[in-house]
């Protein structure tokens, strides 16, 4: 049994535990890394994974100078509580050396999905300047009244197809309204990642767990 190891903090020693990341995604180990109590604890508050650095003495928040953040789906303790196995989405390479994990890049990666390239397109237009001959420049530049105004015109659509509309019309609908929602959450910054994160999260819950942790 790993009995963890200490390493010298401001009040004496600290207790260190190795930490296993995994891809929430694909179940890929990226990387291992040690944490802390204080390094969990931000972990779970701010759900950006932390460790503890020995080298430098000092608590790091994954991509804190790259921006290869890993955005935590769930942390637990293995049978004896000496190592902790992270479940999170990487939002670029998880190795210092640029690769995808610190074991290899054995195997292809995983092609981005159809709404990956879609959220990197709708960012692409996003950059324009403003005015630009792209609807989703001109949606953003209206401002909240015309990209609600689209999002719910969209979600009526497809409320209207679902009951009873031909299956092919149902498609394009909820199509189109996941389309204009990826643009409302763009405008506010929030990327799709975030909502798989979240996702994932509740994925390790009940219905019952999840219902009762849901802010009201």
């Amino acid at each position: 049994m790993n009995e963890g190891t200490t390493a010298p903090g401001e009040a004496g020693e600290r207790r260190l535990i190795p930490a296993i990341v995994q891809d929430a995604r694909t179940g890929r180990v990226l990387m291992l890394a040690w944490m802390d109590d204080e390094a969990r604890a931000l972990t779970e508050t701010t759900r950006e994974v932390h460790f503890f650095s020995r080298s430098r003495q000092k608590i790091w928040r994954k991509g804190e100078t790259s921006g290869n953040v890993l955005d935590l789906v769930s942390l637990h303790p293995d049978c004896d509580g000496d190592t902790l196995l992270i479940r999170a989405l990487p939002r670029g390479p998880a190795c210092h050396t640029g690769a995808q994990t610190c074991f290899g890049n054995e195997g292809p990666e995983p092609s981005p999905t159809a709404l990956d390239e879609l959220e990197a397109t709708i960012a692409a237009r996003a950059a324009l300047p403003p005015g630009s001959r792209s609807y989703v420049r001109q949606l953003l530049d209206g401002g909240w009244p015309k990209i609600l105004g689209k999002l719910a015109e969209e979600s009526a659509e497809l409320g209207a197809e679902l009951p009873e509309g031909p299956r092919g019309r149902v498609v394009s609908e909820a199509a189109d309204a996941l389309f204009h929602l990826l643009i409302a959450l763009a405008a506010r910054g929030i990327p799709l990642a975030d909502v798989e994160a979240e996702i994932a999260r509740r994925a390790d819950l009940s219905g019952l767990d999840e219902k009762a942790r849901r802010p009201r």
